[in-house]
C-alpha cells in the first residue's frame, strides 16, 4: 500500500496505477520495437504513443477537470487549475536497446508548483512517489537525500555531456568532475532518484523538457534535496537543472558561477 499524506494521496495512487499499467504495455511492445526520429532528433515508438494514451485515459477518468500535457502530443485544457504532465517512456533510447534504465514519469502541477509525482523504473523494480508535504517514497518506504558533507565523498551523476556545448560550464566541467569521489551517468530519472534516495549527491542535466523534470523535482524536494536551474531558478521550464543534496548546494552554486 502506498502511504502518502493528504491532500495528494489519491492523486499519487492513481498515478502509480497508471505508471504500472503503462510499464506493462511497454513491455508487451518491446520485443522487436522500432523507433522513428522526431523533428528534435529524439526517438519515438508506437509504445510511447500508446502508453501516453493509456496514462491520459486513466488520469482523465479519475480527474476529468484536470488538464493534461504529454511528450507525445496530448493536450487537454484544465478546468480545475491543475495539469498532469506525462512522459510515457522516459529514456526511449534505452527502451529500444533493451537497457533497463527507462521510466514512466507522471506529475501533477497546480499553479506554478509540482505537487505530486511518480517515477516508475520497472526493469529495476523501483517505483518512487511523492506528494507535496508528504515526503518521498521508494516502493512504499520513505527515502531521504545523503548527508555527505564534502565533494570528495560525493557522487556526481551527469546527463547529456554533448549538450554542454555552447555553455560557459563546458570548459570547467572536467576539472569539477575530477573533485568528486565518483562520477556516474545512467540517465535522467535514474540519476535523479539516486540523489533522492541518498545513493548520489548531485545530478546535472543541461537540456531537457518539463515532462523530463516534473516528477523528479517534487520527489527530490520531498526527500530533502534541492532542484536548481543554471541561473539559480527553480523551474521545470528552464530547460536545465542541477539536483543536489543540501549540504552540497553551495558547491553547486559556485560551479554555476552564482556564489563566488
Amino acid at each position: 500500500m502506498w502511504v502518502v499524506e493528504k491532500p495528494w494521496r489519491r492523486e499519487v495512487e492513481v498515478a502509480v496505477q497508471a505508471a504500472r499499467k503503462a510499464a506493462e504495455m511497454a513491455l508487451r511492445y518491446q520485443p522487436g520495437i522500432v523507433a522513428e526520429t522526431k523533428p528534435d532528433n529524439s526517438p519515438v515508438t508506437e509504445a510511447d504513443r500508446e502508453c501516453e494514451r493509456l496514462i491520459a485515459r486513466i488520469l482523465n477518468e479519475a480527474f476529468p477537470e484536470d488538464g493534461l500535457m504529454g511528450e507525445e502530443g496530448t493536450r487537454v485544457e484544465s478546468r480545475s487549475g491543475r495539469r498532469w504532465i506525462i512522459d510515457p517512456i522516459d529514456g526511449t533510447r534505452d527502451y529500444v536497446r533493451g537497457n533497463p534504465l527507462w521510466a514512466n514519469l507522471i506529475a501533477l502541477e497546480q499553479g506554478n508548483d509540482v505537487v505530486a509525482g511518480v517515477v516508475n523504473l520497472p526493469m529495476l523494480g523501483n517505483l518512487y512517489s511523492a506528494g507535496s508535504g508528504g515526503g518521498a517514497w521508494q516502493n512504499g518506504s520513505p527515502i531521504c537525500v545523503s548527508s555527505k558533507s564534502s565533494i570528495d565523498e560525493a557522487v556526481l551523476c551527469m546527463s547529456a555531456f554533448n549538450k554542454l556545448e555552447g555553455t560557459p560550464l563546458k570548459n570547467r566541467m572536467l576539472d569539477w568532475m575530477a573533485r568528486f569521489w565518483a562520477v556516474r551517468g545512467l540517465g535522467g530519472a535514474t540519476d535523479a532518484m539516486m540523489v533522492a534516495s541518498g545513493q548520489a549527491e548531485v545530478w546535472m542535466e543541461p537540456h531537457a523538457a518539463p515532462w523530463d523534470f516534473a516528477p523528479l523535482k517534487v520527489i527530490v524536494e520531498e526527500a530533502g534535496g534541492r532542484f536548481l536551474n543554471f541561473d539559480g531558478g527553480n523551474s521545470i521550464y528552464a530547460g536545465n537543472c542541477v539536483v543536489c543534496a543540501p549540504v552540497l548546494e553551495s558547491e553547486v552554486l559556485r560551479f554555476l558561477g552564482l556564489n563566488c
